[in-house]
Order: structure tokens, then C-alpha cells, then sequence
């Protein structure tokens, strides 16, 4: 079964009863009643904390009754543009930087129950502390409960050459911690993060040792890393968590998985805790910062074309970019260059995701349903070049009948869905000639 997008069941519920308010002249309380009632058990399903989707509503309430229809808007634009506003002061208005004031090491505390994915978001954390902040940074796990964690932790950093503290299952975990800031200091790291053990549930034995921790340590960071799937769970565990430790942000995992959004709407508003990252993949690359805006534009069908910009700019070099475009104004472009580009649009994720981060894509989404799946189009593509020798590549004019035969046999495909890409490769070479022109290439 296809996994969801984030939130998209809940996108779909909150949407359906606003777009019913199009033709009113303005806001009231007769024709906002509904709609509300409806937004509000859509929070309940997605397992938003009950008395957030309660303060929700009567925040939304407040400001749309009565409220004259501004410019050109429509009763429904107007209540899309409070439930954004309302959903961004929801999840903590703007995204809140680590903190890395002070003498370094920084040191990062990594705290949550077993399964949420620690570990795994610990070596994230490190990759993308070294890409966005450009800072070195040591990892070290002090569970020395579970077995292999030690091992695990050691295994990612390896796989990836990230910086790895050794520690060993029968040192006592405050004595590791010293260790590893020791360690941290004599060698000049900017950082020094922490997997700490989990539970299967909070427990006191738990707390007694993460406030140890936190004594030796003195972090200026204690991040709780969450599975954003277990809904309310996470929200009651991130409030255990909190009134122990006093977390200062919250990592949310398994945010692409088929999650119900209700964590990433309740945990700020319960805890004071704002969440700082989401875990999106199983990729050394899938933590992303959160973004409140953002997230909330998703919510409501109005994209998020400034995540795919920052995507677009790490995937497409501009050296890379330049080149193509030289090729291009000499009619030079052909199919291994084709077959670059799809390589480069494949990394910026799934067709369906990316096209989910163009505003008003939501409401095209039954239609795409009925059409060959893009993805499965690119892996055909893919399979069609590969049949072909470089000679063909490079000129693919030369594409007679029995060499089109044999790329079909090779590829698994049909002569006709032969014809059909080189006619469309020859019609997109002309479209991104046309680019050229205005200075530029679109990427």
C-alpha cells in the first residue's frame, strides 16, 4: 500500500468544509458554524490534543466573525488565510535555531523512548549540522542498555565518516558522558552529540539517569526525538519528558510515514517546545528543519515552493547547470545528458512529492490517480537509454527500425513507446532551448 503524504487525510478535511463557504458575501457565525464544527473533528481524528483543537477553533472564532471580505478575497480564501495564520502560531510561528552560543563544544542532548529513532536521527543530526552550519561534530551513545546500540551508532558513523567516540557496555554512562566532552574539547569539535538509552516507557530510573546526564553534560541543547506517528502518545511522552528535563525542541520522526499530523500540531502548544527538525526518510539526508509556514501552507493546498527551491539548489550544481546550458545553445543536448537530468530530479524525491509542494496541486490529485504513475514513466525512460549504445546516446538521429527493435527487446519495451520518448525528448529539448533565450536555465 502506497504510504501518505504528511497530513494529507487531514489536508483533505479541513479544506473540504472551508471551500463550501465560496459565493457567501462575507463571514458569519451561521455559515462558519459547520465548517468549523467539521475542522474541529478533523483535528480529533488526526489525534490533536483536545483542548489545542478546543483554544484552535475559538482563536479562529474570534477573528473571523464579522470580518469583511479584504480586496479581491473570497469568504473562503479569508478563512484559509486565519486557519494558516492560526495553524503557524500553532506550531510555533518561525523555525527556532539550535543554539550554539557560548565556548564550544555545543553540546546536543538526544533523549526519547525506544523505537522513536534516536540513533538513526543522531547521525542525521551530525550530517546536517556539518551541511547547514558547516561545524565539526563528535557522536556518542551512553546506552549502554540495548543491545547493539553502541555498535549501531558506530556502524553510521562509518557508512557516512562521521566522527565516532568509542565507548563500551560496561562503563557507567555519566562516566562515558565526561569522556566524550573531554574528548570533545582537547580535539577542537563544535559540537558534541548525545544518544542517550530509552525506555519502552518513561520510568524513573530513566529520568534519574538523563538528569545525571544533564548535570555532567550541561547541554545547551535537549532535543526529544519522537515518533510522529504515535500521535497523542507523543505529545504525553514529550510533556514527561519536558517537565523532568525541560527539553528545548522536539526532533519529530517518520513524518513522511502515514501519519495523522496530530503530534506536529499539539506538541508546541502543550510543552512550550518547539520542534526543531523532522525525520523524513531513512536517508542520512532525511532530517529537515521545520517549518511551521511552510507545513501549514501544505496543509491547506498552498505548497511549499521555498522547500523545493532549497532542494533544487542542492541537487542541481550550477557548474553542472552552465555546461548544460552551453550545450544547449549549440543544439548539443542529447540523451546521456537527458538521462543526467532525470538522475537529478530523482534526487529531489518521489514525482508525487515534489509535485505536492506546488500550490493548488491537491485539488488536481484524482486526476493524477487515473494517469501512468510519473515514477514508473522515468524508471521506463531510464531503461531505454541504458539499452542504448553511447554511439546512440550521443546522436540519437540515427535511431533506425531495427535499432529501435533492439533497444525495445533490451528495455522490455515497445517500438511505439520508443517512438513516443524521442519524439517527447526531441519536444522537451526544444522547450528548454526556449529557456536558454531568457538567460537562464529553470533550475
Amino acid at each position: 500500500m502506497q504510504r501518505q503524504i504528511m497530513f494529507e487525510q487531514l489536508s483533505a478535511k479541513i479544506l473540504s468544509p472551508i471551500k463550501k463557504l465560496k459565493g457567501q458575501g462575507k463571514i458569519t457565525i451561521s455559515n462558519i458554524e459547520a465548517a468549523l464544527r467539521d475542522i474541529r473533528l478533523a483535528l480529533l481524528e488526526a489525534d490533536v490534543n483536545y483542548k489545542v483543537a478546543k483554544l484552535f477553533i475559538e482563536s479562529i472564532t474570534k477573528k473571523a466573525i464579522g470580518h469583511e471580505v479584504i480586496g479581491d478575497l473570497r469568504p473562503d480564501q479569508q478563512l484559509i488565510k486565519i486557519v494558516h495564520d492560526e495553524l503557524v502560531h500553532l506550531m510555533g510561528s518561525l523555525n527556532q535555531e539550535l543554539d550554539f552560543s557560548g565556548s564550544p563544544p555545543t553540546v546536543i542532548m538526544l533523549c526519547g523512548l525506544q523505537g522513536a529513532g534516536k540513533t538513526t536521527t543522531a547521525a542525521k543530526l551530525s550530517a546536517l549540522i556539518q551541511k547547514k552550519y558547516n561545524k565539526t561534530s563528535l557522536l556518542v551513545s551512553v546506552d549502554v542498555y540495548r543491545p547493539a546500540a553502541i555498535e549501531q551508532l558506530k556502524t553510521l558513523c562509518t557508512q557516512n565518516k562521521l566522527s565516532f567516540f568509542e565507548s563500551q557496555t560496561l562503563q557507567k554512562p555519566d562516566k562515558i558522558a565526561q569522556l566524550a566532552l573531554e574528548n570533545a574539547v582537547k580535539n577542537n569539535f563544535d559540537v558534541l552529540i548525545v544518544d542517550t538509552a530509552g525506555r519502552l516507557q518513561i520510568d524513573e530510573d530513566l529520568m534519574t539517569e538523563l538528569e545525571k546526564l544533564k548535570g555532567v553534560l550541561k547541554p545547551k541543547e535537549i532535543l526529544l526525538v519522537a515518533d510522529s506517528m504515535t500521535g497523542q502518545d507523543a505529545v504525553n511522552i514529550a510533556q514527561g519528558f519536558n517537565e523532568k528535563l525541560k527539553i528545548t525542541g522536539v526532533i519529530l520522526t517518520k513524518l513522511d510515514g502515514d501519519t495523522r499530523g496530530g503530534a506536529a500540531l499539539s506538541i508546541k502548544a502543550v510543552t512550550g517546545a518547539p520542534i526543531k527538525f523532522s525525520g523524513m526518510s531513512e536517508k542520512i539526508s532525511g532530517l529537515e528543519v521545520f517549518h511551521p509556514d511552510r507545513i501549514a501552507s501544505r496543509l491547506l493546498d498552498k505548497g511549499d515552493v521555498l522547500s523545493l527551491v532549497e532542494k533544487a539548489q542542492e541537487v542541481f550544481e550550477a557548474d553542472k547547470a552552465h555546461e548544460l546550458e552551453k550545450k544547449l545553445r549549440k543544439n548539443q543536448f542529447n540523451l546521456e545528458d537527458f538521462k543526467n537530468q532525470l538522475k537529478q530530479f530523482k534526487k529531489l524525491g518521489s514525482f508525487e512529492s515534489v509535485l505536492k509542494m506546488l500550490p493548488g496541486m491537491g485539488q488536481v490529485k484524482e486526476q493524477l490517480k487515473n494517469m501512468t504513475p510519473p515514477d514508473e514513466e522515468i524508471k521506463k525512460i531510464e531503461a531505454i537509454i541504458n539499452s542504448m549504445t553511447p554511439q546512440e546516446r550521443q546522436n540519437h538521429g540515427i535511431l533506425n527500425g531495427s535499432r529501435r527493435a533492439r533497444i525495445a527487446k533490451g528495455s522490455g519495451t515497445q517500438v511505439s513507446d520508443i517512438n513516443r520518448f524521442i519524439k517527447q525528448f526531441e519536444q522537451t529539448s526544444k522547450l528548454m532551448k526556449l529557456f536558454t533565450k531568457s538567460g537562464r536555465l529553470p533550475f
